[in-house]
């Protein structure tokens, strides 16, 4: 007797155990779909605003498109604010979001509207200028519009440690920027050449985005940074405000009536273990980049 009790416990925790299991998994895969679908949120209103949080240095332009281009496919999604936090990054990944902004904006008829938080310099104001309208409070740091160029040059280290580097080359300027010799004067003006025609493309951008001239647009374009206050002043931002106020001005250009919904990216999982371990598997690297030695072209507030 006692036996058969022990042998039907035994089955009914291992029934109730692939019960869990079996739930769980498929509440898992329920949660995989929606965050592919890139929409987190499980209301019904129609008042809904995407949240985009573009923050850190801009050198890999994929996730923030994606995120773009999941809540510009919603039609649930009637506008999208990009709240930044970014001293800029990379000139391409810059351009490649600011590009995805016009888009959405051209071909959805979508508002996106940037809030400045505590900064947002160089690239990042790149891409605010894209927007329909730019919001930061009093003391965010905005502007720094110029480019630079840095790369580490650890040619007398190598003399220090007696070792040489070898370099075949087509012409003269096909290693132009090495990081174990100094610069030719041949260089200098073949990467100014370079850093000057990204310079007057942010220009050009300001110019278009603030509705300013080329030259006063170059009056702003020194590379110097203005708080909130001042470039509301040199009309870089339009209006003076915390993200509370992006909501509101967002929701009137938009034509929201009532109190808009957020709507946050569904957060990034790299598969189902992530879903039951909250990303444990990022802790183990399977692998690791080298330091990239080419030159850097940035829109980045330094």
């Amino acid at each position: 007797m006692e036996k058969k009790k022990s042998r039907w416990l035994f089955w009914v925790i291992v029934g109730c155990g692939s019960f869990v299991l079996a739930v769980a998994t498929t509440v898992a895969l329920l949660l995989y779909v929606l965050q592919d679908e890139g929409d987190s949120d499980f209301s019904f209103s129609s008042n809904k605003i995407g949240v985009i949080e573009l923050s850190g240095v801009i050198f890999d332009s994929k996730s923030w498109i994606e995120q773009l281009q999941r809540f510009a496919n919603n039609s649930s999604i009637k506008a999208i604010i990009l709240r930044i936090d970014s001293p800029g990054g990379g000139v391409a990944a810059s351009q490649e979001v600011y590009n995805e902004v016009l888009r959405i904006r051209r071909e959805k008829r979508k508002i996106i509207v940037s809030s400045i938080g505590s900064v947002g310099a160089s690239g990042a104001y790149y891409i605010a200028c894209g927007t329909d309208k730019i919001v930061a409070n009093a003391a965010s740091i905005t502007g720094s519009i110029g480019v630079i160029a840095e790369w580490v040059n650890y040619g007398e280290l190598l003399k220090w440690a007696k070792l040489k580097s070898v370099v075949l080359k087509s012409s003269e300027l096909k290693d132009a920027g090495s990081p174990v010799r100094e610069l030719t004067d041949e260089e200098k003006k073949y990467l100014q050449n370079i850093i000057d025609d990204m310079y007057i493309q942010f220009v050009q951008v300001v110019a278009e985005g603030r509705k300013f001239d080329i030259e006063r647009a170059k009056s702003f374009s020194d590379g110097r940074v203005y708080t909130g206050k001042d470039a509301r002043a040199k009309k870089l931002i339009d209006e003076i405000g915390g993200f509370q106020d992006a909501i509101q001005i967002t929701a009137k250009l938009a034509k929201i009536t009532g109190e808009p919904h957020l709507v946050y990216p569904a957060r990034e999982r790299s598969g189902l273990i992530d879903l039951f371990f909250g990303g444990a598997s990022r802790v183990f690297p399977f692998g690791a980049a080298l330091p990239d030695q080419r030159i850097q072209f940035s829109y980045l507030w330094k």
